[in-house]
């Protein structure tokens, strides 16, 4: 996954407008969100063990991206 395409993701996100900042909330740290996403295709494409990975909730704050639990499952071997 190349950056071009996590941006293409966020962008693609129906509720873009609330993390652009939407009700005078402040806009999301979208390029953290679009490395996050970046680095999660890494990781899973350098552990082919994974079967599943499940980031919930993530979090994009004004200065960041923040995935605060994970749930890994692992291939049968």
């Amino acid at each position: 996954l190349e950056p071009r395409d996590a941006s293409q993701m966020v962008r693609e996100i129906r509720g873009l407008p609330i993390l652009q900042g939407a009700r005078g909330a402040q806009p999301a740290d979208l390029p953290a969100l679009e490395s996050l996403i970046v680095k999660v295709s890494q990781f899973v494409a350098a552990h082919p063990e994974v079967a599943e990975l499940d980031l919930n909730p993530v979090f994009a704050y004004p200065n960041g991206a923040l995935a605060v639990d994970a749930r890994i499952v692992l291939a049968s071997a």
